[in-house]
């Protein structure tokens, strides 16, 4: 174990083993649903080294670690937590429903961390890799520009279906880690999106699609067939309702043969009741999401892009950047294109341009460490250890940066940029804004806008950013002891 010694810490601080109900993690943060809040000393934990900050927002009490959040995670999880993952899971339920009653009062607040709690939950284990899968799509696009390999090859076609196989399959792999976080059994429901996507099924979306006169039904009741390769929302309420179903057919059979009956009985009901009512009901919702960003999107992209630009390093302090994440990937599902994302590069760039202010700024060592090591992880989209360490404390480079990040964004909405593919945040991100008609000024758009943003971010920040030395080493020492 790496980080034992800091996972010892994190778990003693917040109230030991018992009083975590779950735990997963992103590219940065520890994400605990603590069973009592009260019994965790978030002071004591921002003064321990190695700890950047903790932020509690959306249900979840969030301790930012920095890039290696994923080796304490698997330290915690093979000391602490897999010996009583059944018993929290049992538990999960009840604890969730007193929570629930005694907190009723809290009305929407609840149901907005209620959400952004699901959605961190079902999309955090699928990031890192659906971000691969969109540099290698990255690559694909420069491929076609500069016509490196034939399409023909078979080095193109492996790679092509390497880029493509997570998005066309998302409603599988959506299935297994929304079945986990609804409390079933995940492998139910990654056997229902992997039914979402069969090949007779979307053969039957086809020839609904070239054959109007065609018509399907199931036991007399007629089908309406839709492709539902790379969509999100459908699985994701399918997943619910079999959970919610798996657990009812629980309560009621016998242990001795509820183990196959529950999974039969579930299938049978999830499936056709997909086909016929969540699935189309899903896909309106879907496409009416799309088409309300898109609609405020459309009233002025250039608007749109100073308040994404200014907002998203706001949204990603309170860990509310979650809420925009499956907008993002649901634009690209329902449209094959997003409009979104490229408005948030510059809000990146604008951080780390002013990281690297404070950097070249600053001549206190523990800052310039610190700047240093932030301004590097800022680049690759990873603003957290920039935001908590360096721009926020010294308030100031974090408003410069937010200033940056809304012009940048302006000019981004101004000449319409757009994502192609999913290709994550920072430098590797710039492949997804490719055209597949090739390089436009929509794709120079998000480079002059992030490159913009960066410059003006560092420069101000280097004249204006850093109060004085005094201040400077005041506010490091506060994060760092």
């Amino acid at each position: 174990m790496r980080y034992e010694s800091l996972a010892d810490k994190i778990v003693s601080t917040i109230g030991g083993k018992e009083n975590i109900s779950s735990l997963v993690h992103c590219a940065t943060r520890l994400r605990f649903k603590l069973k009592d809040r009260s019994l965790a000393n978030s002071e004591l934990l921002k003064q321990t080294t190695g700890i950047i900050t903790v932020v509690e927002s959306g249900g979840q009490y969030q301790v930012v670690i920095g890039s290696h959040v994923g080796d304490v995670y698997d330290d915690i999880n093979n000391k602490y937590l897999q010996d009583n993952t059944k018993k929290t899971e049992n538990k999960q339920g009840v604890t969730s429903q007193q929570e629930i009653k005694k907190e009723n009062t809290k009305g929407l607040k609840r149901i907005f961390d209620g959400a952004i709690d699901i959605i961190s939950s079902i999309f955090t284990p699928l990031l890192g890799v659906l971000v691969a899968a969109g540099l290698i799509k990255g690559i694909i696009a420069l491929s076609n520009v500069f016509n490196w390999m034939n399409i023909d090859s078979g080095t193109y076609k492996i790679l092509f279906a390497t880029g493509d196989a997570m998005l066309y399959f998302m409603p599988i792999l959506l299935g297994y880690t929304a079945g986990k976080r609804f409390g079933g059994n995940p492998f139910i429901t990654m056997v229902i999106g992997a039914v979402l996507t069969y090949p007779t099924m979307t053969e039957a979306f086809k020839l609904s699609q070239t054959t109007p006169d065609i018509h399907l039904d199931f036991l007399g009741i007629p089908i309406t067939f839709i492709n539902y390769s790379s969509t999100v929302v459908p699985i994701i309420l399918s997943a619910w309702f079999s959970c919610f179903l798996e657990k009812k057919l629980n309560s009621w059979f016998h242990s001795s043969f509820k183990i196959f009956i529950t999974p039969f009985l579930c299938l049978l009901i999830t499936i056709p009741l997909t086909f016929l009512v969540i699935g189309p009901v899903a896909t309106e919702l879907s496409n009416g999401l799309a088409a309300g960003y898109l609609f405020f999107y459309q009233l002025n992209p250039v608007i749109a892009g100073i308040i994404m630009g200014a907002i998203w390093q706001v949204c990603v302090i309170f860990g509310l950047h979650w809420g925009l994440i499956p907008i993002i990937i649901n634009n690209m599902m329902t449209q094959g294109k997003d409009m979104l994302s490229p408005l948030l590069q510059p809000a990146i760039f604008g951080q780390a341009g002013a990281t690297l202010g404070v950097f070249l700024r600053t001549r206190d060592k523990n800052m310039k460490t610190l700047s240093g090591t932030a301004f590097i992880s800022s680049l690759f989209g990873i603003t957290e250890p920039s935001i908590y360490g360096v721009t926020l404390p010294l308030k100031r480079p974090f408003i410069i940066g937010c200033i940056g990040g809304a012009l940048g964004g302006a000019v981004v909405g101004f000449y319409s940029g757009t994502a192609h593919n999913f290709g994550g945040m920072g430098v590797f991100a710039f492949t997804s804004f490719i055209s597949p008609a090739g390089i436009d000024n929509a794709f120079w758009s998000v480079i002059l806008g992030s490159l913009g943003s960066f410059m003006f971010s560092c420069i101000t920040t280097y004249l204006f950013g850093v109060p004085s030395e005094a201040k400077a080493s005041q506010s490091i020492s506060r994060t760092t002891n």
